[in-house]
């Protein structure tokens, strides 16, 4: 599974992150994803992010 995040949508608010530090990580005042694609392992928390983000800035495929 493939996560991304819209840097024209995204804030930086971390919250991502928080949810699940394992696959994305705030640089330059955005979120990215760390790892591609995403082991199954993480893919909950990846989910639970997506859902979390404010703006909806995150997606997957």
């Amino acid at each position: 599974m493939h996560f991304t995040v819209d840097q024209e949508l995204c804030i930086g608010c971390g919250a991502c992150m928080g949810t699940c530090p394992e696959v994305f990580e705030v640089l330059d005042g955005k979120s990215n994803v760390r790892i591609d694609p995403i082991p199954d392992e993480y893919q909950e928390c990846a989910f639970s992010a997506e859902d979390g983000c404010p703006v909806g800035a995150i997606s997957h495929e």
